[in-house]
Order: structure tokens, then C-alpha cells, then sequence
């Protein structure tokens, strides 16, 4: 089964709108469950979501189970692994004094995922794309600045902070993870699509809550227990969790990690929306400006599509 070259577009706005949702369930269960219970929540929970959607694909889509091989098993690992540590050291940003700053350091996985798609896969950027990237920056830096004030300054001096240094690192894992997973699903060749997708999405989810549920159970059991209490609660949390990763695995076993990515920052779009919608707030001259020069690299990345 071969895809339509756009279709990696509806599918990939789909991935960021269920991710919005998720993300808005799993701040709920942050308070009770802690950040690294709330973060279990996507993995356990959205397990049984992510076999059914396989075994939706193999039923009913009539596709064969792929046969994994070692190059697969390592592209997972790369990218369950590269995505827990990015996710562990955002977290350590985030409890650092200048946070901000090195949350927005940790936007450089665009960059990023465009160099480590290019030299381990072959992923070309072009002219367009790389526009794309530069715009899609430039424009969340604006929407969330580390100095509101100075926001330039700020990125060009801070660069050898801890924190900058941590949100670096964190974009590098990200990066990877996805790069990762395209390479995963890449490694099952003759295997359609939707098949190689939704195969790397379940042993990664596999891998990732045998991973994250036993360091738990080893060092904070009385958290895994309080996930385990907690399933209705997170049942909601697993379901868009899994949503949006068939999103984001199905569009990246169609398309270029970095087009996929740049699109992706379109979820911004979308909390910033909830946030004003919701919660009745209002945007800055500097916040307006930033979802201009967004938008502009999103029609860009699209196009390029």
C-alpha cells in the first residue's frame, strides 16, 4: 500500500490536535501522580490502544505481521530510549531557576531532527524546508520567549547556562527519538505504511513501559501503584496518547522527519487557542507575531509537501 504524497499532512494535524488533548488530561493527573506517574499514564495506558490498532491493520487491512530484525530492534531502542532520557531532562530544566531559557533551547529538535535525518537516514532538506525550520523557530522563540524583554539577548548570552545546556540536550533527544522511530519503520521494508507504523509504535510503547514501570516499581513503587489506582482517570490520557502517536508514526513512515516535525508545531497553535478559548486568556503584541511567523512556516513546510 503506498501513500498519497499529502497525506502525511491531514495526518500529522490530526497527531498534534490528539497530542493537545493529551497533554491537557495529563496536566490534570500531574497534581495527584507526579510527573513521572502522569508520564507512565501515556505509555501503560495507551498500550492496549496502541495492540488494538494493530491488530485493526492486520485484521482488517489484511496486511502480514512484519518479521523484526536487529537493525529494527536497534532503531526502536534508539528512539523509546533517546525519548524517555529528552523527556527526563526537560523535566530537570524545568527544576532548574532559568527554566525558560533552557525550554527554549530545547526547541532546537528542529534543527536538530533535520541534521540526525539527514546524516543517518538521508532525509534531504531542501530550500523550502529549511525555510520552513527557520520560520517555524523563530516563531515559537516569539510565542514563548526565555526574556520577554530581551528575548535575542537572552538566547545569545545564556547559550553556556546549566539550564540552556539541559534544554540542548533535551532537543537532541527528541531529535533522535524521532529519527528513531522513522528508522524503525523504515527497517521493515515491504511492509506497508500503516503496517511498519503501527508494528514500531507497539514494541516501542512495549519497551518504553517495561522501561519507565520498572525503574518505578525498583525506586518509587508507591507511584506505579498510584497509577495503577488511578485507570479511569487515565484511560482518557492513554487513548488521545495513543492517537497522537499513530499520528506522528504513520506520518513519519510517509515523510521526512523534519517535514513532519515542522508541521507539528502547529500544536502550539492549538493550545494557545484552548488557552484563550478556555481560559479566557489574551495574547501579546510579541505572541501574535510569533503565530504569524509560525503560520507562515507551517504554509511553507506544506507546500514543500
Amino acid at each position: 500500500m503506498s501513500a498519497a504524497p499529502w497525506l502525511w499532512i491531514p495526518i500529522t494535524l490530526w497527531a498534534a490536535f490528539a497530542q493537545t488533548l493529551r497533554n491537557a488530561a495529563q496536566r490534570h493527573l500531574t497534581a495527584s501522580l507526579g510527573t513521572l506517574g502522569a508520564t507512565l499514564v501515556r505509555f501503560l495506558y495507551g498500550l492496549p490502544f496502541a495492540a488494538l490498532w494493530l491488530i485493526g491493520v492486520h485484521v482488517v487491512g489484511g496486511y502480514a505481521l512484519p518479521t523484526p530484525t536487529a537493525a529494527f530492534a536497534g532503531w526502536v531502542l534508539l528512539g523509546a530510549v533517546s525519548q524517555i532520557t529528552a523527556t527526563a531532562l526537560l523535566l530537570r530544566v524545568m527544576a532548574e531557576r532559568n527554566f525558560t531559557l533552557g525550554v527554549a533551547y530545547s526547541k532546537s529538535e528542529l534543527i536538530q531532527v533535520a541534521l540526525f535525518g539527514f546524516v543517518f537516514l538521508g532525509d534531504r532538506v531542501g530550500v523550502l524546508t529549511a525555510a520552513a525550520i527557520a520560520l517555524g523557530t523563530l516563531g515559537v522563540l516569539m510565542i514563548s520567549p526565555a526574556d520577554r524583554q530581551r528575548p535575542l539577548r537572552a538566547l545569545l548570552i545564556g547559550w553556556t547556562t546549566r539550564s540552556a545546556l539541559l534544554g540542548l540536550a533535551s532537543g537532541t533527544g527528541f531529535a533522535l527519538s524521532a529519527v528513531g522511530y522513522r528508522g524503525a519503520a523504515l527497517a521493515l521494508e515491504g511492509s506497508p505504511f500503516l503496517m511498519a507504523a503501527a508494528y514500531t509504535l507497539l514494541a516501542a510503547q512495549v519497551l518504553q513501559t517495561l522501561l519507565l514501570g520498572g525503574g518505578l516499581l525498583l525506586h518509587k513503587p508507591q507511584v506505579l501503584s498510584a497509577v495503577l489506582r488511578a485507570w479511569r482517570a487515565s484511560l482518557f490520557a492513554g487513548f488521545m496518547g495513543a492517537a497522537a502517536s499513530i499520528g506522528w508514526f504513520t506520518a513519519m513512515a510517509i515523510e521526512p522527519v523534519a517535514h513532519v516535525r515542522t508541521l507539528a508545531l502547529v500544536e502550539l497553535v492549538f493550545t494557545l487557542i484552548i488557552s484563550q478559548r478556555v481560559f479566557r486568556e489574551r495574547f501579546t503584541r510579541l505572541e501574535l507575531a510569533g503565530i504569524a511567523v509560525l503560520a507562515c512556516g507551517l504554509v511553507v513546510v506544506t507546500l514543500q509537501g
